[in-house]
């Protein structure tokens, strides 16, 4: 596979410095009292986290979104393919019987129209595009509904529940209720699928449940069971999954042991393709999400949640070894306890212009960073 995409740094990207968020536009970041709230004085997003320290060389957001009400827990990102500056950030409230899907603008502000509330417990949610239904293309976003053990499947961008009250995975058993979910786009056909773990699960190599997502007649999408696979520690629980679409790839956080590769692809092999960062992460392996810098190469981000990290892996391989994924950079960053993170290297509109990377923060928020900034910490880990 092709060498990492030589990175790009500007003297702005280096300007992250004590007490200052970085920017094209020198972003700053002021924090005072403890109950105080961040802002973006350059944007004038002001948002309801609370005030953490500053420390030298983390990664600071420019965006902090409204707090939510109840509990933090997974973002997805959805680039309006009409509009990148309209784009959308979903974050799930996992709160039991109040929880929510919340729609955030990339001012970082609820839309409090297209949030959807109440449900019951929602986990972590994905974004998928192009399924075909009522002889069209949508684009729809997937969570789980953990008390329910149920996903809720909704249209993009208005987010109406077109699942006709939820898909049961796991034959309902309420003891493997569902946490993560990835979806995947086949290239060759379209088929979309979505990869399901559980807050527990078996140790046979069957953790993972796959299902096929359809539209009916009616429209109501539905899930059909294709696969079960998946080795699984039995140490803690499996809750993030992300899939790399044109590569063809699933990776999934053994929560206490490492990050595992498998085919995406129902129809291929079952076999364990790599299992990587097993050491120097604190506690746990959370999130996961891949950021492409050309064909084959780029990032695969993880959240080191125990010590407010992020690690970044190589998404290619080695000439030896097509699935060594090498640490390339440890950053630690502003968020806390970070369970979700999404990733796109699509430009949404002035403000984000190579991308953005979200992190869910432990005091009800979601943070956005500007790529151009974590690729600056990247290349200044990597000197």
């Amino acid at each position: 596979m092709n060498h990492i995409a030589r990175l790009q740094l500007t003297t702005a990207a280096f300007g992250c410095i004590l007490g200052a968020a970085c920017s094209s536009s020198s972003r700053t970041a002021s924090d005072s009292a403890a109950t105080s709230v961040a802002t973006d004085t350059a944007h004038g997003v002001t948002a309801g986290d609370t005030a953490l320290p500053l420390i030298a060389d983390t990664l600071q957001p420019v965006v902090i979104t409204d707090t939510i009400p109840g509990d933090s827990d997974d973002p997805a990102i959805w680039v309006d393919p009409r509009n990148a500056a309209a784009s959308l950030v979903l974050g799930t409230d996992k709160s039991d019987s109040t929880g929510a899907v919340f729609v955030f603008g990339l001012d970082g502000h609820i839309d409090h129209a297209r949030s959807v509330r109440p449900l019951k417990r929602m986990n972590n949610v994905d974004i998928e595009y192009g399924l075909e239904r009522n002889g069209a293309r949508i684009d729809i976003a997937v969570a789980t509904e953990r008390n329910r053990q149920r996903l809720r499947v909704f249209a993009l961008p208005g987010m109406r529940p077109i699942d006709d009250g939820g898909i049961e995975v796991f034959d309902g058993d309420v003891n493997r209720a569902p946490m993560g979910i990835a979806l995947y786009r086949r290239p060759h056909d379209g088929a979309i699928f979505a990869f399901v773990g559980g807050k527990s699960g078996p140790t046979d190599g069957s953790y993972i449940w796959q299902y096929r997502l359809t539209a009916n007649a009616a429209g109501v999408v539905t899930g059909t069971k294709v696969r079960a696979f998946g080795a699984y520690s039995g140490r803690k629980e499996i809750e993030a999954i992300a899939v790399d679409d044109s590569l063809g790839f699933v990776y999934y956080s053994d929560e206490g042991v490492g990050v595992r590769q498998y085919f995406a692809d129902p129809d291929s092999s079952n076999r364990e393709l790599a299992l990587f960062a097993t050491t120097g992460v604190a506690e746990d392996h959370e999130g996961l999400a891949i950021y492409a810098t050309g064909t084959g190469t780029g990032y695969i981000l993880l959240s080191d949640q125990g010590a407010n990290r992020l690690q970044v892996f190589s998404r290619e391989g080695t000439a030896a070894n097509p699935f060594e994924h090498r640490r390339l950079a440890v950053i630690p960053v502003r968020a806390r306890q970070t369970d979700g993170l999404d990733v796109t290297e699509r430009a949404l509109g002035a403000r984000f212009p190579r991308g953005m990377l979200v992190m869910m923060s432990d005091r009800g928020a979601f943070h956005y960073y500007d790529w151009r900034d974590v690729e600056a910490a990247i290349g200044r880990a990597r000197k």
